[in-house]
């Protein structure tokens, strides 16, 4: 596997009823921990109901983190672009591209509240439906086009963007992928990534893994895209890790369960369909199921591992934020996993942990006959000193 990136995808989730203002406060921080440990991406989503997933626009976030923070790179996860009139989510972007220095990255999707999409009167299919025809707007102006075009919600007159991307010929984008075949599909007739979040939270999705990439080479070609290079296909997952899988287990105690509920009782999203009737059964549902890791540095390497030999190869591992730990834990998991679960994943020819491993290893190889040399300069310059000392006397 060429260098495969790390990054979260911070929905977010915060349990309902505390204060809002100190949870957002802590999703920044963690952006910036996250920027200090050289993590490469984070991916911020935007929701408007239930209570729990409270950015409601990813853009103000970014704007927000970026100034923070120094090198990672900022994705909207996802512009719910079927909420919003196409032409706006192009100019904003194209802002934040300018605002960043070129950090930013477009995530687009449907929207996967339908509580969200209900307050506006639209129902999943017509999210799905004006996903496509908006995103074909957006690539069109990003591409310097005039559009004018009457969609479902808006209607654009010789619309077109008033400054082109700082990054050229346009910022990172990718298209979400949760059950259906929606967004790979736009991922390859557009040639943007694929950012697969529900594809490794069942057992269904990790199956379908391989699929996924399949129908973007299989569109691409269709439309004359270039063949799609794997570095922009993302999976998000889940993860928590500390020094002892028993410590790790005593971590997520701490907000496992709120996480699980939400999926269970608030949010009507089957494709997120969780088991699990305490505390314990999620933990194992977690680990068992194969859709997470809860141990150590060691269960999330093979975790990382079992995806990249499922899915033939990707470019980014995004872990998905829930707070099942506090934040003490949280960013102490975030610390081992740049520490000691990255590094066997990174690197040219050898991964970075290959090669510090090589050198520990011909060091110790020939301890021995250096540590000789080391007490044979230390004799002979002694023997010097006192030769000195002698030819003075």
């Amino acid at each position: 596997m060429s260098r495969l990136r790390f990054g979260t995808f911070l929905a977010p989730f915060h349990p309902a009823g505390i204060n809002p203002t100190l949870a957002l406060q802590r999703d920044l921080e963690l952006v910036e921990h996250l920027d200090r440990l050289g993590i490469d991406e984070a991916w911020i989503g935007e929701h408007h109901s239930a209570g729990t997933e409270i950015i409601a626009s990813p853009e103000i976030f970014i704007a927000a983190a970026a100034e923070r923070t120094k090198n990672i790179k900022l994705g909207t996860g996802v512009t719910s672009v079927s909420y919003h009139n196409p032409l706006w989510v192009a100019d904003r972007m194209v802002l934040l591209d300018h605002l960043t220095r070129g950090r930013t990255m477009l995530g687009v999707g449907p929207g996967s509240l339908p509580s969200d999409s209900a307050m506006i009167g639209l129902n999943p299919t017509d999210t799905r439906e004006l996903l496509d025809v908006n995103l074909d707007i957006i690539m069109r102006l990003l591409a310097g086009e005039s559009v004018t075009e009457q969609t479902k919600t808006h209607n654009l007159v010789d619309a077109q963007l008033q400054l082109r991307p700082y990054t050229e010929p346009r910022f990172d984008m990718a298209v979400a992928a949760v059950a259906s075949p929606t967004g790979p599909r736009l991922a390859g007739r557009h040639g943007t990534g694929l950012l697969s979040i529900g594809a490794t939270l069942t057992q269904d999705g990790f199956d379908a893994l391989a699929h996924h990439w399949s129908v973007v080479e299989e569109r691409a070609a269709h439309f004359g895209q270039p063949t799609p290079d794997r570095s922009g296909w993302r999976l998000v997952g889940l993860m928590h890790i500390a020094e002892t899988r028993e410590q790790a287990y005593r971590d997520v105690e701490f907000g496992i369960e709120e996480w699980f509920r939400y999926f269970q009782k608030t949010a009507a999203f089957p494709q997120m369909a969780v088991e699990g009737g305490d505390v314990k059964e999620m933990i194992d549902f977690v680990n068992e199921a194969g859709i997470g890791a809860i141990g150590t540095p060691e269960d999330g390497r093979a975790q990382v591992q079992r995806l990249a030999d499922q899915s033939g190869g990707f470019g980014c591992m995004l872990l998905m934020g829930h707070e099942w730990a506090n934040p003490q834990a949280t960013r102490r998991s975030w610390e081992l996993v740049a520490e000691q679960v990255a590094p066997h994943f990174q690197g040219s020819g050898r991964t970075h942990a290959e090669s510090t491993l090589a050198a520990k290893s011909r060091a110790a190889a020939a301890r021995e006959g250096h540590s000789a040399s080391q007490t044979a300069a230390v004799e002979h310059m002694t023997k010097k000193y006192a030769d000195e000392v002698a030819s003075k006397g």
